[in-house]
């Protein structure tokens, strides 16, 4: 199987069949993220202790690009230290968005397959919604946010 198949299967996979998908009960902090050009909307919930990601679940819709991102993303960082998740939802933007070429941490595993959507610059914001949220998350002191893709707003 070459990259582009692994790539098609892996998102295909997590966007019919989104793992951590759902209602949280009792989340500590939410975020809702919104991507107007696309029509991508999540609403990430998440158990915080003051040490670790307790557990992490997403509802919403949006395309399969965005659908598989978060349902990896929650896999990722269940149960990491919260500095770990902070971490690695700043290494998967930067994959994405840098202007030079990043290789991504060994802890990716199937993340990688994300480094593609890099040549469509209007997929990039489907692929990082979650994880945006994730970070609004991780750095706000109120337990709720909003993320959008949308410059100003």
């Amino acid at each position: 199987m070459n990259f582009e198949e692994l790539y098609q299967d892996l998102i295909l996979d997590h966007s019919k069949r989104p793992r951590n998908f759902g209602p949280l009960p009792d989340p500590t902090a939410t975020a809702r993220g919104d991507n107007p050009s696309c029509g991508d909307e999540i609403d990430l919930a998440v158990k915080l202790s003051p040490a670790h990601v307790e557990d992490i679940k997403f509802t919403g819709q949006g395309c399969a690009i965005c659908m598989a991102s978060a349902s990896l993303m929650t896999i990722k960082v269940k149960g990491k230290p919260r500095e770990e998740a902070a971490a690695m939802a700043d290494a998967f933007r930067q994959m994405l968005t840098s202007r030079e070429e990043i290789d991504p941490p060994d802890t990716f595993g199937d993340l990688v397959v994300f480094g593609a959507v890099r040549r469509f610059p209007q997929r990039v914001k489907c692929a990082t919604l979650a994880w945006r949220a994730l970070e609004q998350v991780l750095s706000s002191s109120t337990p709720e946010a909003h993320v959008t893709t949308e410059e100003g707003q």
